[in-house]
């Protein structure tokens, strides 16, 4: 029959449409800014956490370190008891929700059924209409926005001297934090040690299974400052 017919045709359209779809790349793009008077050197890179009361006996707190944790790793850190530590590091973590108000152009079609036959009225502001669909103004439209935030701060364990400070930020509609923490930590530490005054975009693509892939893409957006005294050593 002609329907099956159609139906098939459609069915087809849509799967080359999803296929299409699946071979897009989606990106978490955050904004990261650094703090450095940066000197240390691999051989030295053995660090602990520091908490604040509330942190210390904090599940949250426990899960982000072993997020960040294991981005410090990438970068010759390592974990060790606080007395042995030569760096302390410190999280700060947080989300804040707004509302975007976006003007949007309203449209409407006439009350004519369609599309038009021969033998049926022709409207030419219906949608199937050489003027159609006829815009009616514009409209407010409101939508929640999420901005998830981590900050990550080395100092010198022995003099409390802060040598790395850097912040990564980034908006979407998605209300969860555990969720936007492994992509604000890969974008914090990427390329470490940024030089001081660093503001960048970080774009991180999403694989197929919906984690980070490995792929980093960063855009300077400020030249470094220079620090006093900061020595970068990879």
């Amino acid at each position: 029959m002609k329907l099956d017919r159609l139906t098939r045709q459609a069915a087809f359209v849509l799967a080359a449409f999803a296929t299409l779809l699946a071979g897009c790349t989606t990106y978490v793009t955050s904004q990261v800014t650094a703090f450095s008077d940066w000197s240390g050197s691999d051989a030295t890179r053995t660090y602990a956490f520091a908490r604040t009361a509330d942190q210390k006996n904090s599940l949250e707190q426990a899960t982000y370190e072993q997020i960040v944790a294991n981005e410090l790793a990438l970068h010759a850190f390592r974990q060790t008891d606080e007395r042995e530590a030569h760096y302390l590091v410190a999280l700060a973590y947080g989300m804040r929700s707004d509302t975007v108000t976006v003007s949007q152009p309203a449209y409407y079609y006439s009350a004519w059924p369609g599309p038009y036959y021969w033998g049926r009225p022709f409207d030419p502001w219906g949608p199937w209409g050489p003027w159609g669909p006829y815009s009616g103004g514009y409209v407010n439209q409101s939508y929640p926005v999420y901005t998830h935030l981590l900050g990550i701060r080395i100092t010198d364990r022995a003099t409390g001297k802060e040598l790395y400070n850097v912040t990564a930020r980034n908006t979407d509609e998605q209300s969860s934090l555990i969720a936007a923490i492994p992509y604000l930590a890969r974008s914090a530490m990427s390329d470490f040690p940024l030089g001081n005054g660093v503001v960048r975009t970080v774009k991180l693509p999403v694989d197929g299974k919906g984690g980070i892939s490995n792929e980093v893409t960063a855009d300077n957006a400020a030249p470094p400052v220079p620090a006093s005294g900061a020595k970068t050593v990879q």
